[in-house]
């Protein structure tokens, strides 16, 4: 099992943010959801997870907007980040080359399982 690493779900769909939590929890992580970037932001600041699994599209503020914010501040310029959407990577927001990405994963393409074992391989999990 993991040291407990913390992390943050920020997905607008409830039953999908869900999904990943149960899944990530089972995987032996701490895990926080929130539904909007504007959620999303006053999440990571509190929380200060480990890695975020962010998705682009969603109302208040998009998933590259908010990452936009974390990374100009001094606590969210160090988080690791996947991007976990189903926008393909050429419909991607082009902001995204420059905000210090760790991985782009289309939804479509994982499992919840597999989405696990990125979190692991980015964060240098054991299990």
């Amino acid at each position: 099992m993991s040291s407990l690493h913390k992390i943050a779900v920020i997905e607008d769909d409830p039953a999908i943010a869900a999904m990943y939590a149960f899944k990530l929890e089972n995987c032996g992580y701490k895990v926080m959801t929130a539904h909007d970037g504007k959620q999303g932001l006053a999440l990571v600041e509190s929380f200060t997870p480990d890695l975020i699994l962010l998705d682009l599209m969603m109302p208040e503020m998009n998933g590259d907007q908010m990452l936009q914010k974390m990374r100009a501040t001094d606590w969210g310029s160090r988080i690791k980040v996947i991007i976990l959407t189903n926008l393909s990577k050429d419909e991607a927001p082009h902001t995204l080359r420059l905000l210090n990405v760790d991985r782009y994963i289309v939804k479509a393409h994982y499992t919840p399982t597999q989405v696990c074992e990125v979190v692991d391989e980015i964060l240098g999990t054991k299990r």
